[in-house]
């Protein structure tokens, strides 16, 4: 008798597509916005290869919410901020009659990917979904909608949750960077209430010069498909939020400036953002489970860093676009990794040493140089990378029915990076979103607590 065969059973879907719309620009002054081919720069051919950006925003809904016409304002409004935002609606590929020159090409009847779905498991409820401790990256990642395939840049989700509504965004990072994502989804948002919408975009890729051509350097370093098909979204992994508060944040530049004091060094420029990505990288190496391969061996933190006011001339914030650059500093893993002053002192000192690195000589060579080689030295050796800003503002994205509940950068669940977002709370701070798999979130979570217990008692 043949023995029987193990049949895998997947499990069962958790949403039900109830609708999906094609949502083109709205006319502009009477006249639908005009055909545009947007070449790629430097500055976007890097994000070629890479998975889209997807963030997830739940809002909590009164009970007597109405969802039909929440979501019918929802892709009007859509349709308002799409006639700035145009571009957004077109799709990636090969400039005609080149081999490897890319752009963005939209042409009048192009439009955006708008799904309405519903989540099937009525027995989880919206508060579970939106605490900070950790969840299934399973139930979170289909709120965020794919990318339909032909080069889309763009597209969009609204989930019906019992108690509340996610909106779901997947954005191509060639297209543009989250600075102008996010600013998108400000006039979306805007759009849809009345309120006063932040300023159009600026859609002139000419502004970003390259007079030394620095496009084919960053096409050529550019990861190819193969290298990111391992970027996958792992069932096993969990999310979970971790936030230091202003407070805290405080405590680590003290204690920082106290232990540089007592090394006789001069104390890094500790700013909030250093202070919290110093913080979380020494608790996150120290979470790792490769004692093998610590010592003396380096390790990377890699950031992006906006670089629109630093370019000569200067880029317009409005620009659509990517114009951010790499900061990227190594440390000593065991450095990094001790408890108390010494790890944050490490930490926070090689921050702030990328982003100095990394502003400096905007767009030269020998900048653009430096960033590559540490890149390469970043990939041998061990990274961790950021995602998102406290800056974006991402919870004063408001459609009408309050501001979000919780936001997620879904992705980073794909990617490994951090995802970094202000604080909810009224009182500042800035928080931080980790994917783990369940032994390693467990390490984090104690290491992350050790480490504010222990600044609580300085």
């Amino acid at each position: 008798m043949a023995p029987a065969q193990q049949v895998q059973v997947s499990p069962p879907p958790i949403l039900s597509v109830l609708e999906t719309t094609l949502v083109t620009p709205s006319p502009s002054a009477g006249a639908a916005p005009p055909e545009c081919s947007l070449p790629l720069t430097f500055f976007d051919v890097l994000w070629l290869t890479s998975p889209p950006v997807e963030r997830v925003f739940f809002y909590r809904l009164a009970a007597d919410a109405d969802v039909p016409a929440i979501l019918s304002n929802l892709k009007t409004s859509l349709a308002k901020a799409l006639s700035a935002y145009y571009p957004l609606a077109g799709r990636l590929r090969l400039t005609p009659g080149t081999a490897d020159r890319h752009e963005i090409y939209y042409q009048p009847g192009d439009g955006v990917t708008f799904t309405v779905a519903q989540y099937y498991r009525d027995h989880v409820d919206f508060d579970e979904l939106v605490v900070d401790k950790p969840r299934k990256v399973c139930k979170i990642a289909p709120l965020a909608p794919p990318l339909p395939k032909g080069g889309a840049v763009l597209a969009l989700q609204a989930t019906v949750l019992r108690r509340g509504l996610a909106v779901g965004m997947a954005v191509h990072h060639a297209a543009c960077d989250g600075a102008i994502s996010t600013r998108f989804l400000h006039a979306w948002a805007a759009a849809g209430t009345g309120a006063v919408a932040p300023l159009p975009p600026v859609i002139d890729r000419t502004l970003i010069k390259d007079a030394t051509g620095l496009y084919d350097v960053f096409l050529k370093a550019m990861p190819s498909a193969d290298e990111m098909e391992h970027v996958k979204v792992l069932d096993d992994k969990l999310l979970a939020t971790f936030t230091l508060s202003k407070e805290d944040i405080q405590r680590v530049k003290d204690v920082v400036a106290s232990e540089a004091g007592r090394r006789g060094a001069a104390p890094p420029r500790c700013s909030s953002l250093v202070a919290t990505f110093g913080f979380m990288w020494s608790c996150h190496q120290r979470a790792k489970d490769d004692a093998g391969s610590t010592g003396g061996d380096p390790t990377y933190l890699l950031f992006p860093v906006d670089h629109r006011s630093r370019m000569k001339p200067p880029v317009p914030e409005e620009y659509l676009g990517n114009c951010v650059g790499i900061a990227t500093h190594a440390a000593p893993m065991d450095q990094l990794a001790a408890a108390g002053a010494s790890g944050l002192f490490v930490a926070c000192t090689a921050v702030a040493a990328a982003i100095d690195e990394a502003v400096r000589g905007i767009g030269s060579p020998e900048t653009v140089a430096l960033w590559m080689h540490r890149v390469r030295e970043a990939g041998v050796a061990g990274m961790w990378t950021v995602a998102g800003s406290p800056r974006f503002r991402v919870y004063e994205v408001d459609f009408g029915f309050g501001r979000p509940a919780k936001v997620e950068i879904v992705s980073v669940a794909r990617t490994g990076a951090m995802a970094a977002a202000e604080g909810r709370s009224s009182r500042g701070g800035i928080e931080v979103g980790i994917s783990l798999p369940a032994a390693g979130m467990q390490r984090f979570q104690k290491c992350f607590q050790d480490a504010i217990d222990w600044l609580h008692h300085q």
